[in-house]
């Protein structure tokens, strides 16, 4: 299965039909990152199982190359004695190691070519991955701010906002005639200059009615008298 061979089927059946039936962009946006965010684990660990295997492959080469130099040092030694019998036997198993030496070699360099194939698609995916995880984020970010400036302009021209304020307006109202009320109250307490001339018209009044008794009784009190003379 190729790399976004499953990223494709999502895209051209799944996200196609949510489409169709008008599903939420922001879901449609969540599932092609889940989707993204899968195929690249799966990448990755695809990856980690072909270095596994290439190692796997070098060590078998190894192997196979020092099976390769010792079947050939019998060779040469099964001449040295002689015995060309055992030296074409030596170089038959010398050639069957070398045999499997190339296959591992071929089938390294296959594996090396689809690994790096693989960590170009690798870094694409990655590089798309971001970008729609970024979008994803702005998306979101103008959808709470969209939904901010609904509920606050909702707020100022609802009409049980203007009914609120018209009650605080009256309660304010009622306060303030409370305040000039109350400042009224507070104008008609005398002051000491206003008692004191309350005492002197009471002093004058007082001696006058004194002197109206006397007048009327043929003679003058001494307590108008000397009332007279103080002033």
């Amino acid at each position: 299965m190729g790399l976004f061979s499953r990223l494709g089927d999502i895209i051209n059946s799944n996200i196609n039909a949510m489409l169709d039936s008008a599903e939420n962009p922001e879901k449609i946006a969540r599932l092609i990152i889940q989707e993204m965010e899968d195929t690249l684990v799966e990448v990755r660990t695809a990856a980690a199982r072909a270095m596994a295997d290439k190692k796997e492959m070098e060590r078998e080469i190894a192997h196979y190359s020092s099976v390769r130099d010792d079947w050939n040092t019998k060779a040469e030694l099964a001449i040295d004695k002689g015995r060309e019998d055992l030296a074409r036997g030596a170089l038959l198993a010398k050639q069957k190691a070398e045999g499997e030496i190339a296959r591992r070699e071929d089938a390294m360099k296959a594996a090396e070519d689809a690994f790096e194939k693989r960590q170009a698609d690798l870094a694409k995916l990655q590089e798309k991955l971001s970008e729609a995880k970024a979008k994803h984020r702005a998306l979101m970010m103008r959808r709470e701010a969209a939904e901010h400036r609904i509920r606050m302009r909702s707020q100022v021209h609802d009409g049980k906002v203007d009914e609120a304020l018209a009650r605080y307006a009256n309660v304010e109202r009622k306060v303030d005639e409370m305040e000039a009320y109350a400042d009224t109250i507070k104008g008609h307490e005398p002051s000491l200059e206003a008692e004191f001339d309350a005492l002197e018209r009471n002093d004058a009044v007082e001696a006058e009615l004194q002197a109206l008794k006397a007048k009327r009784n043929g003679g003058k009190p001494k307590a108008v008298k000397a009332a007279k003379e103080e002033s």
